[in-house]
């Protein structure tokens, strides 16, 4: 395996932030130090937000962008499954594809001043549920088949031609209610667009986006489906989709960047992607193939998950103007940070196990984020920052965070 082969797996994003966790945690990092007596402190945290608003820890649903279009307590997605006759669960596994991957595309941060008016059922909607939401509702009218008979699918010639007006006009964007990153985002399902014309194998001709579960299926040969092999797929099919990053042995490397505690410097998170495989779970295992080894996924590094570990000060940054400047996804610091969340989320969830006497299969990773990691970390960002803001200005362009 080359290096840009192994650089696009999940065991190279645990292995490799656990390089770079070493390196901070010896002192080594001239950005944080870190502070593991807090740990126990902070998994009491998760377990009782998590307790909140579950009956036990086990019946936690997997973290994934289905939550989302649950928002308000409203299941929309069966609502659309009812409204158009979806009985067969192999075409209900397409549709939920087609769905899923664009939103989670469309789902890095919204900003603070973002909202969403769920005309539906009244319900303003911010952040994550509100991108979900509007995503799914986007979807809803048929914009992104080519059929119009068929409206529920996502076609390639679909994507290519999407503008920018039309996601502002389906998100409600105006100059009172700007939304980050609005050109990268309508570039990203573009560009899938782009990915899915020229990959007939995985998506068939016409390229739908759902023909992505028939591909699975014949990968799986009838037999569950392991977590890698299922982002180790996502990997390598859609790697092209993401602008600008950089390629190593012709190999698009998507969100994966450079660290001094790394020989190679090389440091790969993929967290859309793996954020994708977490939210693809569902509808495949609806359609009879279950995916195992949910553990071989890593936690999500982004600003939720990743402020949980400033607010806590599980990770403190040692000039205290970090929290006020403007950083780049590519930035030193940053890259460090998200490496640290990687870890962390495992020491964590470990932690939450041995508090609760759980194992690993009764509260897998999927679990504890969901409860759990990503909502602390929300919490904490309302009780101290107006908005909800997170402790560090992040500068995106929708592809990323």
């Amino acid at each position: 395996m080359t290096l840009a082969d192994d650089l696009l797996t999940a065991e190279a994003v645990r292995s490799r932030c656990s390089a770079v966790m070493q390196w901070v945690a010896q002192g080594h990092s001239p950005h944080f130090s870190w502070h593991p007596a807090r740990l126990s402190d902070v998994a009491r945290l998760v377990i009782d937000t998590t307790l909140a608003r579950h009956a036990d820890l086990a019946s936690v649903p997997f973290h994934s962008r289905w939550r989302h279009f649950e928002a308000g307590g409203v299941d929309r997605w069966q609502a659309l499954v009812n409204g158009h006759s979806l009985q067969d669960r192999h075409e209900r596994a397409r549709a939920a594809i087609d769905l899923v991957i664009p939103s989670v595309l469309l789902d890095a941060g919204a900003g603070a001043e973002w909202r969403y008016v769920d005309k539906a059922t009244g319900q303003t909607l911010t952040r994550s549920e509100g991108l979900g939401v509007a995503s799914l509702r986007w979807f809803e009218t048929g914009a992104w088949s080519a059929d119009p008979h068929a409206t529920l699918r996502t076609d390639a010639s679909a994507l290519q031609s999407l503008r920018p007006q039309a996601l502002a006009t389906a998100f409600q964007v105006n100059d009172a209610n700007p939304l980050v990153g609005l050109p990268g985002r309508v570039d990203l399902l573009r560009r899938l667009g782009d990915v899915m014309a020229a990959n007939p194998v995985v998506f068939g001709a016409p390229p739908r986006l759902g023909h992505l579960y028939d591909h699975l299926r014949t990968l799986s040969g009838g037999q569950p489906l392991p977590a890698s092999l299922l982002l180790r797929t996502l990997l390598m099919t859609l790697g092209a989709v993401w602008p600008g990053r950089a390629t190593l042995d012709g190999l698009p490397l998507g969100d994966c960047w450079q660290h001094p505690a790394l020989p190679d410097r090389w440091v790969p998170f993929h967290k859309l992607t793996q954020w994708l495989a977490y939210s693809l779970l569902e509808p495949l295992a609806e359609a009879g193939l279950p995916v195992t080894g949910l553990d071989a996924l890593t936690g999500l590094p982004e600003y939720r998950n990743g402020g949980l570990l400033l607010d806590t000060g599980l990770l403190q940054p040692r000039d205290p103007a970090f929290h006020t400047q403007a950083w780049r996804v590519d930035d030193e610091a940053i890259v460090e940070w998200r490496a640290i969340t990687v870890i962390a989320l495992d020491q964590i969830a470990a932690e939450i196990r041995r508090q609760c006497d759980l194992t690993a299969e009764q509260l897998p990773l999927a679990r504890v984020l969901e409860g759990g990691t990503w909502l602390a970390g929300r919490q904490l960002a309302a009780e101290r920052r107006p908005g909800g803001a997170p402790p560090l200005s992040l500068l995106s362009d929708g592809t990323v965070f």
